[in-house]
């Protein structure tokens, strides 16, 4: 039986999947953690994240090998990881240091002095590489490291992106693909070329073309792995979107340790105001994305603090009325990044002697909804929006679906894939073993079913709990 892999190499884990190529079919699962980081400095060594593969993958592809009805045939391979991170190699390849991740917002300084590099400042980095940087940027990692740490800036041969550092390790090319090149901060994807000129600004003496990988092309194979082809993988949003059979018209907000809003677009954006990233994504096409910093990890973080698993916080959230009886929450825990707040903490507003386990449990549910609704406002702005797909942890949480679908004034539904990022990079192993697209793909296996929620009833309401939201945000600013 011919089978795919795709790996999911996020903040936290490395998960791996295995299908049957022919009909998609999940024949074996593997998960495998790495060592846990908390902003403002955030960083792994990479050789964690090949550790955890190891780990993952054995136990996937024996699990796929005890459900198979004939023995395993590995007909391809590929890696969906997080963006943006910064992988420094030195000239024989070899790890320089720790690798900074996405979001470590110990480089907010160098983002705003980016920023006001280029004459038109915010709008001229728009326009240069669709997205304003901010701390989560590679670029702004590498002015990090260009004034921090000299001696390893004088050794920097290569830098790469984690999913580019695991496809390096599979392959020992030094390659990455359209979509997570389109979230570095230095190159453009209304030209698919780097900008050398934004290179410059951080190391004008460098010549940064030996030092950045080649950008392959969505069905390119990169190199093999146990004989087999491997795809040149993508971003965590990219892979997602592929692996959610993402169509036109449909956003996906997703609910993890951090939150996303994306969708596809056929034309690149630009968003001035920073707010709205403009990627690539992983077919050809684009995918503009608006990032926020705090998502699930506030609601367990309120869970641990109040002394309740996490079961046990969604019934005391779902207890609570629509509006958790005046109580906000300001869920920026660790900084943010859309808005642009990298030093800002939580706030809450509203205690009274009364309040309780419920109103706090539900506020902290509420006030992570009212960011990520925030973010979809701005991405209805780029480009045109009519229903709402939520993935990650937190969609399954029945707090957060009924929490977001009250607050939401589009129709919105649960996607039913488990794993978004590792199907995605299944559907690129698949694209590139069949000799097939990542539409046809995504057809064959019949991916994207969702299930529907319940519409809000009560649109005043929903209207106060964001206005109050949008208050307190305006008083910590």
């Amino acid at each position: 039986m011919r089978a795919v892999v795709g790996v999911d190499s996020g903040t936290q884990s490395t998960k791996v999947e295995v299908r049957e190529l022919e009909t998609g079919r999940v024949l074996g699962r593997g998960s495998a953690p790495h060592p846990a980081t908390t902003p403002p400095r955030s960083e792994q060594q990479p050789h964690d994240w090949w550790q955890a593969f190891e780990r993952a993958f054995a136990d996937a592809w024996s699990a796929a090998g005890a459900a198979a009805d004939s023995p395993l045939e590995l007909a391809g391979i590929s890696v969906g990881g997080q963006q943006h991170g910064m992988v420094a190699l030195d000239s024989a390849c070899d790890v320089l240091r720790p690798a900074k991740l996405w979001n470590d917002t110990e480089t907010a300084p160098d983002a705003g002095w980016l920023v006001g590099q280029l004459p038109g400042g915010a709008a001229d980095w728009a326009a240069a590489v669709g997205s304003v940087p901010v701390a989560a940027f590679t670029v702004t990692k590498l002015s990090w490291l260009h004034r921090s740490e000299p001696d390893v800036w004088a050794r920097l041969a290569h830098v790469l992106l984690p999913h580019d550092w695991l496809t390096h390790c599979l392959t020992g090319e030094l390659v990455t693909d359209r979509g997570d090149a389109s979230g570095t901060g230095y190159w453009s994807p209304s030209t698919g070329e780097y900008r050398w000129d934004v290179l410059g600004i951080v190391d004008g003496d460098r010549d940064w073309s030996t030092v950045v990988p080649r950008v392959a092309q969505p069905l390119e194979v990169v190199g093999h792995w146990r004989g087999a082809p491997v795809a040149c993988g993508t971003g965590d949003n990219m892979a997602a979107a592929l692996g959610l059979g993402l169509v036109d018209g449909t956003a996906v907000v997703s609910l993890g340790t951090s939150g996303t809003a994306y969708a596809r677009s056929a034309t690149s954006s630009a968003d001035p105001l920073g707010e709205v990233a403009g990627f690539c994504d992983a077919t050809g096409g684009f995918l503009p994305l608006v990032c926020t910093l705090n998502a699930t990890k506030v609601t367990d973080t309120m869970a641990a603090l109040l002394g309740l698993g996490r079961d046990e916080f969604d019934a005391a959230a779902l207890a609570a009325p629509l509006g958790a009886a005046g109580v906000s929450l300001l869920p920026y825990f660790d900084g943010e990044r859309t808005p642009n707040r990298p030093r800002a903490t939580g706030w809450m507003s509203g205690l009274r002697s009364g309040t309780g386990r419920e109103q706090l449990a539900r506020a902290a549910v509420e006030g992570v909804c009212c960011g990520l609704l925030d973010a979809l406002d701005a991405l209805v702005a780029v480009t045109p929006v009519d229903r709402v797909v939520l993935v990650g942890g937190g969609a399954r949480s029945h707090a957060y679906r009924s929490v977001f679908s009250a607050l939401c004034h589009l129709p919105v539904a649960v996607a039913e894939a488990e794993e978004a990022v590792a199907t995605g990079a299944c559907v690129q192993a698949a694209a590139v073993a069949a000799g097939l697209t990542h539409q046809q793909i995504g057809e064959r296996w019949a991916l994207g079913a969702v299930d529907q929620l319940p519409a809000s009833d009560d649109a005043d309401a929903a209207r106060a709990v964001r206005d109050r939201y949008a208050a307190l945000r305006a008083a910590a600013s």
